[in-house]
């Protein structure tokens, strides 16, 4: 456990924030301030923390108070010293007969070094302010005197960066540089120190952290997003929502889409969510394909030789539940599947171009939005975000496209080629439904969903149901059946069995996938493992 001497002149709330995180498992040893008036002294016996108050003299040298802070702190077991407003310049007195010191000053350095940098970034008018985490090095020359030109000179640790907004004033931007960047960087320069991941070089004043490099999933993460669009309100009209736009994105994106119809009124948050799922759906495949979305889940996809078929075959799947969905395209719209999306509600209608006959179809629904997106080409980026409550997770994007000679036959019964094609239809389409997901499918066309639910036995009987109750011109008899992971027990394919479906891709890796192939070859079904989920579960 690293141990961490903390030393403040006033409320001392970088400290009682590390102490709160324990960043890498480091702990406050003792809270040392210089006046006995310093709000810290309650924050830190709050915690349990001790404390030493170490007055300076009105005749007594830097060099004479440091030394009594050092006989203070000798008592307690410290590897690192963090200031936090203590606003005493310190030399090498203590600085020798301390651990590593660290302090955090509020800019960006080397700009607005000193002991106003709010005021200096106001009056420098800047847009990006922000702090930083250095090593604390003498900044004091011969004579004990400070020296300003080593003042805040210390190698430096960390930065976070933190805007400046139009009527900003010191308090308020001294308020967002806490808490926005200093209760960010502080602790992670804590957690390098506690996890051993730094090196200080003070010969050529420089830090080394071995966790702060380059990679896919870097140890920090610094980003900005440019706000678009104010919207209408977010997933409800209570509350309120924006879009942020990454410049930087170089793939066909909803974000970026053009809207044609430039009448009708603006894309929702609900519209951006279910358009990027549904062009996400339709990036899957080379040839002619078209998604349609509800709630970011597939109501149908199918791939055909024209879009238009691809249209009608999509729909079919579940015309109701389509009502009002989104539709994506992956090759220019042309008239014949224009009038056919005109031919029911829809909300958006997404693809990388369209005829101008098409385009004037379209335009003829007042609510239809028209999106134009690029030519929807090579999938750059890599990986995906979601936002939680005081953090952010960050995968790889799901881009698995298995092949035949990635599929391991685990029954007596092999698929057909068709199957074979089929079932890897499936399997692209299911990757884009909420887990639990089961998907059945005939050609490259889908029969039935069952999305979104607790039981995956429950995912089955709801494709089952919209497969013979809601699609139209088809049925699970004789169909394949993807599932997004494996199944647990022999129940789902029984049920399976019970629709009409034939052949069977899912992952395998069940304690009970002898069971699983048992029960699949007691039905004469086929079924392959792809030996990886694709759980999708926002």
């Amino acid at each position: 456990m690293t141990g961490i001497a903390g030393m403040a002149g006033n409320r001392g709330r970088n400290l009682m924030h590390i102490a709160d995180l324990a960043p890498g498992g480091a702990e406050l040893a003792v809270v040392l301030t210089n006046s006995a008036d310093a709000p810290v002294l309650d924050e830190a016996e709050k915690r349990g923390i001790p404390t030493e108050v170490v007055e300076r003299g009105d005749d007594e040298s830097r060099q004479e108070h440091e030394r009594r802070v050092l006989d203070a702190l000798a008592d307690y077991e410290f590897d690192l010293v963090c200031l936090d407003g203590y606003m005493r310049i310190l030399s090498d007195e203590f600085l020798d007969g301390a651990p590593t010191t660290l302090n955090v000053h509020p800019s960006l350095l080397p700009s607005f070094p000193g002991m106003d940098a709010w005021g200096d970034a106001l009056d420098a008018g800047v847009s990006t302010t922000g702090c930083t985490v250095h090593v604390v090095t003498d900044a004091t020359d011969d004579a004990g005197e400070v020296d300003r030109s080593k003042v805040d000179n210390g190698p430096i640790v960390t930065q976070e960066p933190v805007p400046v907004y139009e009527g900003d004033d010191d308090e308020t931007l001294k308020e967002r540089v806490l808490y926005q960047g200093e209760f960010k960087a502080y602790p992670r320069a804590v957690r390098w120190f506690a996890e051993g991941d730094v090196d200080v070089d003070f010969d050529a004043n420089e830090v080394h952290v071995e966790a702060d490099t380059d990679e896919e999933l870097p140890a920090r993460k610094v980003e900005s997003f440019d706000r678009t669009a104010t919207l209408r309100y977010g997933e409800n009209p209570h509350q309120d929502a924006a879009l942020y736009a990454d410049a930087t994105c170089e793939e066909a994106s909803v974000v970026h889409a053009e809207q044609l119809n430039e009448g009708a009124k603006a894309l929702s948050y609900n519209n951006y969510n279910d358009a990027n799922g549904a062009l996400n759906l339709v990036k899957e495949f080379d040839r002619p394909a078209c998604a349609v979305i509800k709630h970011t889940n597939p109501a149908g996809c199918a791939v055909a030789d024209s879009l238009a078929e691809a249209y009608e075959r999509a729909l079919s799947t579940d015309a109701k539940s389509a009502f009002g969905g989104i539709v994506a395209l992956n090759r220019e719209c042309d008239d014949a599947t224009a009038t056919q999306i005109v031919d029911s509600f829809k909300e958006v209608v997404v693809a990388p171009g369209y005829t101008d006959d098409a385009l004037a179809t379209l335009c003829e629904k007042k609510n239809l939005r028209v999106l134009e997106v690029s030519d929807l080409g090579e999938i750059t980026e890599t990986h995906t975000e979601k936002d939680l409550v005081g953090g952010r997770l960050v995968q790889e994007r799901d881009m698995q496209d298995p092949t035949r000679a990635d599929l391991e036959i685990v029954t007596e019964r092999e698929p057909t080629e068709e199957q074979l094609d089929s079932l890897l239809f499936a399997w692209q389409t299911i990757k884009h439904v909420k887990s639990n997901a089961i998907l059945f499918a005939k050609g490259t066309e889908t029969v039935g969903v069952g999305a979104g639910q607790v039981s995956r036995v429950d995912a089955v009987e709801i494709a089952k149901m919209k497969a013979d109750r809601d699609a139209e011109g088809k049925d699970a008899d004789g169909a394949v059946m993807a599932s997004d992971a494996f199944f647990p027990f022999p129940d789902a394919v029984e049920e399976a069995a019970e629709a009409g479906i034939e052949a069977i891709i899912q992952p395998g890796g069940s304690v009970n996938d002898d069971d699983v192939i048992e029960a699949a070859n007691e039905h004469g079904m086929a079924m392959v493992f792809t030996g990886s989920r694709c759980f999708r579960h926002d």
